[in-house]
């Protein structure tokens, strides 16, 4: 039996943030994932990416780990432009706006990984248990058990569910869950565009859900987030080649040219999910374990990677106070903060959904106008941007610049 302060389930990139903020602490932390962690990036883009907004890459740099997600492959952006498809409305987002040099960055996912586990192979309090699949889960009354299909048993103080939306921690701790289907379907593709992206983030609304097209490392190369009404996304996946960058070019509004695929087409469907509780004695939530939105905003991964931070910012503080780490009651002040956070981005959302849902003509005009007089009230659209890029709002302390966990404690 190997005993730890902290198990954390999931080696995913909210897990290893977490795992990374425990890092020079008195905590022993151990990460449990069924795949391994630090596969090297193929030579073409990874489909699933994330825009890393400034309080994430704050984090990242604080930890130790943003030089190693940089020597990987990232496209930073200085400007965002969404617009409604046959409409006059649009809205541009500047970083000169809000005094940055960027708004964030597209970064695929295992990029992100192999930044943190390069920073988490230099930690001593931090081990990483790869390739090793969980047979049970038990909690205990002081601590909880862990028992590996290859034989080996752990046993830990606090276990961190980070193990995605899916999460076995959740439905071991039995915490009860709200949901909703989006009734859409995310198509994800790397797709070469005819015109350079520029640096720029754009998102164009369909009456069917909104296209991402987000700027990868090189100058003809994006990432795409199709996300359609399940009908319209099943006829666009079964669509040859050709038919799909014909269409893609078209719902883009030709904005980058003629598009074409460079890469496999892949889906999942759109689903919130809310955990109504997030601890109970031995266990945590965090990231989409304890909750999953709307990409429409791509703030899902940074309201995970803010989970992490938080939850490590409680933890040492508890450890400080020689308070037990694992009671459901010493928890419940980041179950508070982190809660709060996440409905009130799900509730925000969930408006843009709705707002942009649809073809009614009155329904169009209403927010046509309403999105081009916020284009041109300054102070709103910056208020809009700070709180997106995560310059303002209730952040974890390690989300600030020219800070550490000590400093945070």
């Amino acid at each position: 039996m190997q005993n730890y302060d902290v198990a954390i389930i999931g080696a995913g990139i909210i897990g290893l943030t977490a795992a990374l903020a425990l890092q020079n602490t008195d905590l022993r932390v151990v990460v449990i994932d069924s795949e391994p962690a630090d596969q090297p990036l193929g030579q073409d883009p990874e489909l699933r990416v994330s825009a890393i907004n400034l309080a994430s890459q704050n984090i990242f740099c604080n930890l130790g780990a943003w030089q190693g997600i940089c020597e990987q492959r990232l496209q930073p952006y200085q400007h965002m432009q969404v617009w409604e498809q046959d409409s006059f409305a649009k809205i541009d987002f500047w970083a000169s706006d809000i005094q940055q040099t960027h708004l964030g960055s597209i970064i695929e996912n295992q990029a992100i990984r192999l930044g943190l586990m390069q920073q988490l192979k230099q930690v001593a309090n931090v081990e990483i248990a790869a390739s090793a699949k969980i047979a049970n889960i038990s909690i205990g009354q002081s601590e909880s058990f862990i028992s590996l299909e290859n034989g080996n048993h752990v046993s830990s103080k606090l276990v961190v569910g980070a193990d995605g939306a899916n999460s076995l921690v959740r439905k071991v701790a039995n915490l009860p869950l709200t949901f909703w289907d989006y009734d859409q379907i995310a198509i994800v593709a790397t797709i070469e565009t005819e015109f350079a992206h520029e640096n720029v983030a754009r998102q164009v609304f369909t009456p069917d859900g909104p296209l991402a097209l987000l700027p990868l490392y090189e100058k003809n190369l994006c990432s795409i987030v199709w996300s359609q009404r399940v009908e319209k996304a099943e006829s666009l996946l079964k669509l040859d080649d050709r038919a799909f960058n014909h269409a893609l070019s078209a719902a883009s509004d030709t904005r980058l040219g003629q598009v074409k695929l460079v890469s496999k087409r892949a889906s999942y469907p759109l689903k919130m999910r809310y955990c109504r509780k997030w601890v109970s004695d031995r266990i945590v939530l965090i990231g989409d374990a304890a909750h999953t939105i709307h990409p429409l905003a791509g703030q899902g991964a940074n309201l995970g990677i803010a989970d992490a931070a938080a939850l490590a910012e409680v933890l040492v503080e508890l450890q400080q106070q020689n308070k037990d780490i694992g009671l459901a009651k010493n928890l419940r002040s980041f179950e508070r903060w982190r809660k709060s956070e996440a409905l009130q981005m799900i509730a925000v959302m969930e408006s843009f959904k709705r707002l942009f849902s649809g073809a009614n003509p009155v329904k169009k005009l209403i927010r046509d106008i309403g999105l081009s007089a916020t284009n041109q009230l300054s102070p709103l659209k910056n208020d809009i941007i700070k709180q997106a890029v995560g310059i303002e709002g209730n952040l974890p302390k390690l989300a600030n610049i020219d800070t550490s966990l000590d400093s945070a404690s």
